[in-house]
Order: C-alpha cells, then structure tokens, then sequence
C-alpha cells in the first residue's frame, strides 16, 4: 500500500485496515495521484476476503459461479422490487402467475399418504392471507420460519376452497427498507438469501472505493454515460428507476464496447501480417473457367441472390488481402454452390479448396453432395495426356481408413487432390497441402476462433503457397439476427442468400397436438407414397450417443414398419452405418426402391430429393429451433406441396386419443419454451424470423458460445433488446481504434480486453 493511502487510513484499526487491503484498495501512482480500481485487480482477490463471507460461505458462492470479488460485483439483480407499487394478495387472480411479497405466518411439516414431504406455509401481506404449499422440499421449512418475508412467484389455483401457490419460485429478500429491492438470481439450495446478497455486493463495492473509468470523460459526456463508481453501486442500490435505467446502460455499454473493440482488433490482427493470394477469377483465354463450366452444366438456374454471392467472393479472391465472408441464409438457398464456386476459382488458379464440417456425419453428406455436383469437371493438367484430368476430390474424417489416409496426404502434398472435405481431422499435424487457397467451414457456430485460424494457418505451411493465407468462406445455414452477428461475425464481411429457387412451395408445417393429429400425419405419408412420391421419419434426438440414436432409429423402423406404415418399403440411414451403406441408402431413396427413410438427423444437409413431399418429426420438443427449420428444409424441394409434421406430444400409450399436450412430453424442460418453439415453426417458414425467436427464447449466451472466450458472455446487455447499443458501441470502438490503433492510451481498456478474452487471444489482439 502507497504513503498516501497508508495516512487516509491511520487512523483505523488494524482489522479494518486490514479488510480493506484485502478488497483491493485503490494504489497511487509515482506522482501521488490516487488511481481508481481496476477490475483486473478486483478479479483477482479471493471472494472469501469479503467482510461476513469468509471461507464457510465462499463455498455456496462457487457453487453459483462466484469466487473473485469481481464475479461478486457483476452477479447483477435479476430483477427488482419498487415496495410503493407491489402486488397485494388480495389482487391476485386464480389461473393468474403472479408475485407478491408477504411475510411467513405460520409453517408446518408433515409427509402425505405416499410419503412425500409437505411444507405447507400461511403467508400474509397486510391485505390478505395466502396458503403456500411445497411438494418434496422439506427445506422449506428451515428457509421459511415464522416471521420470515419473501418473495413468492407462482400461478394462483384452489384446492378445498382455499387460494394457494403450489411450489412458487422463492426470493429471500429480509428486511429491506429502500424503495427499491434488488433481488439476486441464486441457487435456492445454496442457502444464500437475496438480502445477504445485497449485503455483500454493497460491503466490497464500499471497500473497493472509486474504480477506475476506462472510458475518456470526453467520451462519458457525448454519450451522456454516468461514471463506473455509480453505475456499479446504482445498478445494485438504485434509489429511482431513472438512476437504475442509466447505471444498467452504462454498464451494457461497458460490456459491448469490449466486445466490439475485440471485433474490431481481430480484423485487424488478421490483416496485419496477411499475405493473399490474388486469384485469377475470370476463364483463361480462350476457354472456359471452371466457375463457368460448373455452373453451365447445372440442372438448374441460379438465383439472383446466388449470382450476387459468388460475385462478391470472386471481387474478394481477386484482391490482395485474404478474404474474411460469411455467407448465410435460408434452408435450400443454395450455399452449397456458392461456396463450391469459391473453391473452384482456387482449383483454377492451381491451388486447392478444403471445406471443413464439424461432425463426421456432415462432412459425408457434404462430400457426396460435392462430388454430385462435380462429377463431370476436369481440370488441365499438363502430364497427362490431353491435357486434363478429372477433378480430385477426398474425404478426410477419423473413419478413413490408413491405407486412403496416406494416399490423401500424398495427394494433398504433391497437389492431385484439389478439394478436401473433411472433419476437425483436417486440423492436425500431418495435414499438409502443396498450395491451400481457399477455405469453407460450415456451421462456424460450432467452430473456436482458434480452431478457424488452425486451418487458415495451413495456409502458411502449405510447401508451395510461399506463406499466404488462403481465403476464409464461413458458411451457416442458421440465420442469426444482424445485431448477433454485428459481434459475433463482425470480422467478416457478410453475404445474405435471402432468395430460394425458383419453383418450390414451401412445406405446410403442423404440430400435431394431439392423437388426431398424428393420425393424420401417417394418413398423409401413405397418401403420398401412394402418389409415388418420399416421406421422412426423423427419430427423436438422443443426446451423447450415436449409438443410441441409432438402435432408436432401427427399432422404429421395425415399430412402423409393422404397425401404421405396414406395407411400405421402409429404409433406415443413421450415423453409425458405414458411408457406402448411407451412399446406398440414400441412393435408392433417391430412385424410390425405398419409400419411407427412417432417420436420425443425419438427414439435416445435405439430402436433396425433390420427390420428398412429407416429413414427420417425432418428439419434436426435443430440438432447437435451428435444427427443426434445418430439418424442414429437406422437403419443399420442388413444385409438389409438401407437409412437415412436429409430433410433441406424449407416447399413446399416456394419453387418451385427442388429448391435448402434457406437459411431461416435455422431458422436464419448460413447457413454455418448447411451446413456443414449435409455435414459431409452425406459424413461418422465415429464417431470419426464426432466429429472432430463438435469440428471444435463449438469450445471448449461445450466440456467444461461439466465440468461446470464457468470461465475455454478456451480463446485462442484451443483443435483442439493446440493438442501438450494439450499433453505439460499434462506432465508438471504431473511432477509438482509428485515434489510438496501438491502444497505447487506453490502457485500462486494453487491460479489461485482456482480462476478459484471455491472455493468449489478448496477446494476439493487442500485439502492436
């Protein structure tokens, strides 16, 4: 501890001082001058070291995430209580949720006639008296004593007369007098009261003195921005709603100017030392170029979307510094062949495309789909004789065997093979290419930072690409927001296919609700076999095993095959068939030998059977948005209507015929999500729309998981509902970069990125 911060506290005793060092007191500069805290400092005391945590209570805390003062301070309020307009028990209407402070009158325990524990409580808030039972939480009892006042949010029902809760959500909030209470998000059995909470947060903020503000006060003031010192203790302890809206702001400002400013340095560092490759993209003379001999012998026209997408990458590869695109867009808009068209410019220009999936599943649909696609390219070559020889291309996962593991890697190194599909196999060490020029990776959002640039890194290895980068085409097939991918995808250069070919009739979407219903969804595919068109069964989703999804999928296809479908020529297709075994699979499918494909989701890309008129989903609740509208995709290839059925409803076996949806067909999860997440599909066909939704019904946290930096997940701001934030944010860091490129200036910002990105991606973001 400095002189000057040693004589402000002289005069204390020794224990106080000593808590005090203990939170990270602020320092002095050489000049004497007190400097203000910085979170770095804050992330690296010990929660325990809070006065009244102490060790015993540090350990529930890690429980919840938290063990730095830091995490303690940005454990944000979930929500808060304004005590002059609460809801009163006397207000509350039955079938209504409601949340209503009161305090504990009465407790009992007892078990029911099964056995089950029973708390059952009598809550009152001066306007009227409430029962409040819990099943199988015996706790309860110890968390809620007589005298107690909480906060109970639950849906109001009767039962033998009496308004009652039945397990509310419950927040402790003790005896609070401000007129505005915070109340935390905490685990219920961690033991922590939301007050206490409050206690702690508001003893390591008052310890912490004044933090240090990485924001110049000229930029605080044209942003209208209150200082950091008060948004942290407003955002915690606001004593008006005004006071708390600017402290929130500030502090999401914070968060998204990390972000963005990360953003912007990334593009940067990845064009600091870039050495491109100047593609020749236009035919050679005389002859014409492999983009246009592709696209000639097409079965179909491109859209016009299609047609500005592959422009967009051909003015990239022509250029000198390496590409960064994402390319995005509706299912069945054709990404596929735009980014075919980027690897072949590389192929022209003798160098060769790699196009990289993240599951081995994907990379086998993609490489069967390429080769359709290529089938009839040759290649010049002047070894041999005419002149040319057929386009190579390989497939490289885990299952290949050695024997086509080394004849890929000689043909990658001597240059033979020009196109490489493949698996996070494509990133290890004895990969090498003669000249790697272009590079696809699909689905980025299962992808890290670090495992992008590993591949584009082969690039500088490769033994005759002379150390350039090749160009990076990311391509998803699930739209996300514009806000999301402003942070998520800010390095890149964005292309939208937002056009599907002409010609095709988007599927009917319905969710069968009821046994009805789902006998409607099998009248529909024996119809339209009948008709001499396909019909999907995709089997439920199976979390962890692909072999369990795959005994799922074959005993259902014995379950229809003798029962509704009886009669049908039925194939099955899951991840653990062998790829010539899917080859053949899905080429009979194609030929109509089989009727009715019964499959995991190894039907999600990739198939494309324009005689599929029919898809049914089996217990539909259990996957995400993106992957249902991924799965949709596979039918309304064509003119021909076409139907999707979501089946989210309880075996037949639970359930009387017509009834409506339980909620136990959810598998424990909230109905409410699962609701609306088959409502969304069933109620558009919109991409773009649906992404919306998904961003509304999961939060940021797994846009964000994408970038898989650790701590930078936002806490307060919101990519959905701050998007002005995010757009302010983007030009302040832009400006800020542009003034001080190096940062040298704004150390207490370079400090934060480095704190919260990582020390190694830091070193990478800030080297000068």
């Amino acid at each position: 501890m400095s002189a000057g911060a040693r004589q402000g506290s002289s005069d204390r005793p020794r224990a106080r001082q000593s808590d005090a060092e203990r939170v990270g007191a602020p320092k002095s500069d050489p000049s004497g001058a007190r400097v203000g805290q910085t979170l770095r400092r804050l992330a690296e005391i010990p929660v325990s070291e809070v006065r009244r945590i102490g060790e015993k209570r540090a350990g529930p805390l890690g429980e919840l995430g938290i063990t730095t003062v830091l995490e303690l301070i940005t454990h944000y309020p979930r929500r808060y209580i304004d005590r002059t307009r609460r809801a009163d028990v006397a207000g509350m209407q039955v079938g209504e949720e409601s949340l209503v402070l009161a305090t504990v009158e009465s407790v009992s325990s007892r078990r029911t006639r099964r056995g089950r524990p029973l708390v059952e409580l009598e809550v009152d808030d001066g306007t009227g008296r409430l029962h409040v039972v819990f099943f199988n939480q015996p706790w309860r009892a110890k968390q809620l004593p007589t005298g107690t006042e909480a906060l109970f949010f639950g849906k109001l029902d009767t039962y033998k007369g009496r308004r009652q809760l039945t397990n509310p959500v419950v927040d402790l909030v003790g005896n609070r007098t401000g007129r505005i209470v915070p109340v935390y998000p905490t685990s219920e059995r961690s033991g922590i009261a939301g007050w206490e909470f409050g206690d702690w947060v508001a003893e390591a903020l008052r310890r912490a003195g004044r933090l240090e503000d990485p924001l110049p006060e000229r930029w605080r003031k044209s942003l209208g921005l209150v200082d950091r010192t008060a948004a942290f203790s407003q955002v915690h302890c606001p004593g008006s709603f005004a006071q708390l809206s600017r402290a929130r702001h500030r502090l999401a400002f914070d968060e998204l100017l990390r972000l963005q400013l990360e953003v912007v340095m990334r593009r940067v560092a990845a064009e600091r030392d870039a050495r491109g490759i100047q593609h020749v993209v236009g035919p050679p003379v005389g002859s014409p170029g492999l983009v246009e001999a592709f696209v000639d012998q097409l079965s179909f026209t491109l859209t016009d979307a299609q047609r500005r997408a592959i422009r967009q990458i051909q003015d990239d590869l022509a250029g000198p510094l390496p590409m960064h695109r994402l390319l995005q867009g509706e299912v069945g808009a054709g990404k596929t062949v735009v980014a075919v068209c980027a690897l072949l410019v590389a192929v022209q220009g003798r160098h060769q495309g790699a196009l990289m999936a993240p599951t081995e599943v994907l990379a086998e649909q993609h490489y069967l789909a390429v080769r359709e696609l290529l089938s009839n390219l040759s290649v010049s070559d002047s070894s041999r004789l005419g002149g040319s020889r057929p386009l190579q291309l390989m497939l490289l996962t885990n299952r290949t065997s050695a024997r086509e593991r080394a004849e890929l890697h000689e043909g990658l190194v001597s240059g033979s093979v020009d196109i490489v599909v493949g698996t996070h196999a494509l990133l290890t060490k004895d990969v090498s290419f003669r000249s790697l020029g272009v590079v696809v990776i699909d689905e980025q959002h299962r992808f890290g930072v670090n495992q992008r640039a590993a591949l584009r890194a082969k690039g500088a290895q490769a033994t005759g690409g002379e150390g350039a980068d090749p160009d990076l085409l990311v391509m998803t097939a699930t739209p996300i927001p514009r806000t999301a991918a402003m942070v998520v995808f800010g390095d890149l250069d964005l292309t939208e296919l937002d056009q599907l070919p002409a010609g095709r009739a988007p599927a009917k979407t319905i969710w069968a609700r009821s046994n009805t219903d789902e006998e409607a969804a099998w009248h529909r595919v024996r119809e339209e076999v009948g008709c001499g068109h396909r019909a999907y069964v995709v089997c439920p989703l199976v979390e962890g095993s692909e072999r369990i999804q795959a005994r799922s999928a074959t005993e259902e296809r014995e379950r229809l095959a003798s029962g509704v479908l009886e009669g049908l020529r039925l194939g099955l297709l899951h991840g653990q068939l062998k790829a010539s075994e899917k080859e053949g699979v899905m080429a009979a499918f194609r030929r109509g030998e089989i009727q009715v494909l019964v499959a995991t989701t190894v039907v999600e890309v990739g198939l494309d059977v324009p005689e599929a008129t029919v898809m049914v989903i089996e217990d539909a609740q259990r996957f995400g948005i993106a992957q249902l509208h991924q799965l949709r995709g596979r039918v309304g290839r064509s003119s021909l209507p076409s139907w999707c059925y979501l089946l989210g409803v309880a075996p037949p076996s639970r359930r009387r015929t017509g009834e409506l949806l339980r909620g136990d067909a959810f598998g424990g999860e909230s109905s409410t999500g699962a609701r609306a997440r088959l409502e969304a599909l069933e109620r558009t066909a919109d991409g773009f729309e649906l992404a919306e939704v998904d961003l509304e019904l999961r939060g940021e946290g797994t846009i964000l998981g994408a970038r898989q930096k650790g701590r930078n997940d936002l806490r307060l701001a919101s990519l959905r509902r701050d998007r002005p934030l995010v757009e302010e944010a983007r030009r302040v860091a832009e400006a800020l970069f542009e003034e001080d490129p190096s940062l040298a200036g704004l150390g207490p910002l370079a400090e934060e990125i480095r704190l919260f990105v990582g020390e190694e991606e830091a070193e990478y973001l800030l080297k000068s």
